[in-house]
Parts: C-alpha cells; structure tokens; sequence
C-alpha cells in the first residue's frame, strides 16, 4: 500500500511535469504506471496434486519514467527509468527464481545518444530496446516486468521504402543488488557476450514487407553462431483483406562446444473482414523449431531461440518456444467496439523430437527433460483475451488460458490441466 500511495504522488506530480514539459517541444516526459493481477495453477508442473509456489495469485507492478531530449533534428538523447515488484507471492521475490519477475529496484532501463538522420546515416548508442521484424527472434519481451534492453551500438539508414540497421550489442541482466549491466560493462557473472546483426527491410514490393536479416551470437565457453533468415509480410489493405507471413531461419556453428545445425519456420494466412461492423480476422498459423535428435553424438539440432517475445506467438501460457515444436494455432479477432479488441486462440502442440526436452518460452527451462519413449503430442491450449483502451492514457487487458494436457505429459508423468488469469492495467503519459 506504501508503494502504491508513492506512486500515485509521483504520478501526479510527474503529469504536472509532462503537461509542462509539452511547452518546451526539445524536451518531452514519459510515465508508465503497471500493474497485473495474475492466477496460475499447474502451469509450471501439471500437476494437482502439488502444492508448488507457483501455483498461486501475486501482483505484478512497475514504474518507468523517462525523458527525451531532441534538440535539433540529428541529435536525441534518451533515459528512462524503471522500478519493478512483485507482491503478495508465495515464491521468492527473485527475478527468474520458480517462474518469479520478482523485485529489482529503481535502475536505468534506456540511456542512449542517437545522431544523425536515417536518410543519410545515423547511430545510436547506449542503452536501446532491440525490435526486429515480429519479434521471433529479437524483441523487447515487454510482457515481463522488467523486460528486456541491451547495451548496443546501432547504425541506421533508409531510403524511401526500405532501411537496413547493423547493430552489436549484449543483453542487459538484472542485478537486484545493484546496477544491472551487460558484459560489456563487465562484471563477476560475465559471459563475454556480443549479440550482433544486419537487418534490411524493404516495402519495393508494394502489397508486402520483405525481411532480410543475419544474425551472430558469441559467449565464452564454446557457444559462436549465425542465424539467417528471410521474412514476408503481406498487406491486407492491398490484398483485399488477405494476409500473410512466411519467416525462414536457419543457424550453424557452435552451442557449448557442440556443432549446431538447426532450422526453424512459420507460415500464418489470414482474412480480415474490412468492412464488417466488427472488423473480424479469421487466420491459420503453423510453426517449427528443430529439436536434437541425438543427445549423444557431440552436435546440437535444437534451434536457439535468441532472444525474443514469445508471448504471444506460442500461447499466452508461456509454455514453449520456437524450438523442439510444432505448434498449429486457429486464430479469431474482432472489434466488438471502437476501444474493444478480443482475440481467442486454440494452439495445439508436438514436440518435433521427443530425443530432445519440451523447453518453455524463455528457451533454457525445461518443463520435461529427455523422454525419448513418449508419445509427441504435448497438448492444447485456448487463450481468450479483451483489451480495452479507455482513453488515450489508460488501457486494461483481460484474459483466461486454459491448457488440456496430451499424450506427452501423461507418459511422462503428472497431466493434469493448467489454468491462467490475468487483469493488466497499463497508465501512460
């Protein structure tokens, strides 16, 4: 309750700022007030029997405030600042210990300089959020409470309909007892990461945005690859209300001192009903991400995930990743009202090798190891999801997941159903 009566007097008092600020056009304040209530049970084990700590309701909130600073047009500047907690949870509140987002107190989130102009070049470096494409392999994860940055250097230049960015960087990691920093800040836990990339986009063709991308990741210990893959996005106001997108990627090297060879995929059509009342989008997906299939011949088949927004491709639930899957999704859209959106969502899952463990969507837990004698088939899942935005400050998002377990859990132990429930409350200014 402390936590929420500071918030809300520094809400205030920020809007006073940002109302103010607007008259300085240079010099722009930014705030985020977050919150969202969660239930979850069996999701972590599918099993009822249990009483894990994961099997419980706690409140997730956040703060960020920011600024930036765009003195002349070649020159920006941005910070901002970000407080998570988790409250009211059973399970220790240590980020990513049992499942947990846990607290990190008040730490620098973005610090970055850009200069320049795209048309003829720019760079941005310092403390950046790294997006590219639909976010399967590289994006910010905003759905967790402290998300995700990296510490890059990012060059940037487009033409009239296409732009290609270079960028090197490392992920920023969360220290709860200080500053959370990349390896290229340094530190005790270092693992001499450099994530690095090219990515070219182009809209030439005009009803579609095709996507070029490579991208090389290197940390100590044997781990230096490179993922290459190509994107196609149609436009459904050019295609009579069709959609598409096709996404191909492919990776060699080394994982761990193991040869990697691994390739994933995903297909999706769809058709929006444009001039319907409710705008409805019916659409059909399908997904791949190569497993091993021998964990004992010193190669790797299973397809390294990166670092991306899995929520929501694969299921609200969390349960996998663009690896070791198949993954086919039945998906209905549509605008009941104006500020009303709902979605609902049926996923069925295979694993693609059961020589290989059923990875969650951070890609590195594992919900079971190696089963080799089981059956594929993972299970179902159905998310259901209504996101309201009030005004053009406050939006709130509801939903209900329900997983119904397949044949894969029941040969490998407890299979009991999953549920999950969430209110989210986003206040932006």
């Amino acid at each position: 309750m402390i936590w929420i009566f500071r918030t809300g007097v520094l809400v205030m008092l920020l809007a006073s700022s940002v109302r103010a600020a607007t008259e300085v056009e240079a010099l722009r304040w930014n705030v985020q007030v977050r919150a969202r209530g969660e239930l979850r049970e069996n999701v972590y084990d599918f099993d009822a029997s249990q009483k894990a700590v994961t099997d419980d309701s706690w409140l997730l909130h956040r703060l960020r405030v920011g600024l930036e600073w765009e003195p002349v047009a070649w020159l920006k500047v941005t910070v901002q600042g970000q407080d998570t907690r988790e409250s009211f949870s059973d399970r220790p509140d240590v980020p990513l210990l049992n499942g947990a987002e846990g607290d990190d107190f008040f730490d620098l989130r973005l610090a970055s300089v850009e200069v320049g102009l795209p048309e003829v070049v720019s760079v941005k470096v310092g403390r950046q959020v790294l997006a590219y494409g639909d976010e399967r392999l590289v994006g910010p994860l905003e759905w967790l409470n402290f998300s995700r940055t990296f510490d890059a250097v990012k060059v940037r230049h487009e033409g009239s309909d296409w732009w290609v960015e270079a960028f090197a960087s490392s992920v920023v990691r969360l220290d709860r007892s200080g500053f959370n920093r990349s390896d290229w800040l340094g530190g005790d836990d270092s693992q001499g990461q450099i994530f690095s990339g090219l990515y070219f986009s182009s809209k030439q063709v005009s009803f579609q945005t095709s996507d070029v991308y490579a991208f090389h990741l290197h940390e100590d210990g044997g781990t230096d690859f490179l993922t290459g893959g190509v994107r196609m996005k149609g436009d459904p106001l050019k295609l009579a209300g069709w959609d598409y997108t096709i996404e191909w990627a492919g990776q060699t090297g080394e994982v761990k001192g193991r040869d990697l060879r691994a390739f994933a995929h995903h297909l999706e059509g769809g058709y929006n009903w444009l001039h319907a009342g409710w705008k409805p989008r019916l659409a059909l997906e399908y997904s791949y991400g190569s497993g091993d299939r021998d964990a004992g011949d010193g190669k790797t088949g299973t397809f390294q995930n990166l670092f991306p927004t899995n929520h929501p491709p694969y299921g609200l639930m969390d349960v996998f990743s663009w690896q070791n899957q198949h993954n086919a999704v039945l998906r209905l859209a549509a605008q009941p009202h104006e500020k009303v959106k709902t979605t609902l969502d049926w996923h069925g899952f295979w694993l693609a090798t059961t020589s290989d463990a059923w990875y969650r969507a951070n890609g590195k837990t594992e919900v079971r190891g190696i089963q080799p004698d089981a059956r594929r088939y993972a299970g179902s899942e159905v998310d259901l999801t209504m996101n309201v935005k009030v005004n053009s400050h406050l939006d709130v998002l509801l939903g209900y997941s329900h997983f119904f377990p397949g044949s894969y859990l029941a040969d490998t132990g407890a299979a009991d159903d999953a549920n999950f429930a969430y209110v989210m409350v986003t206040l932006n200014f």
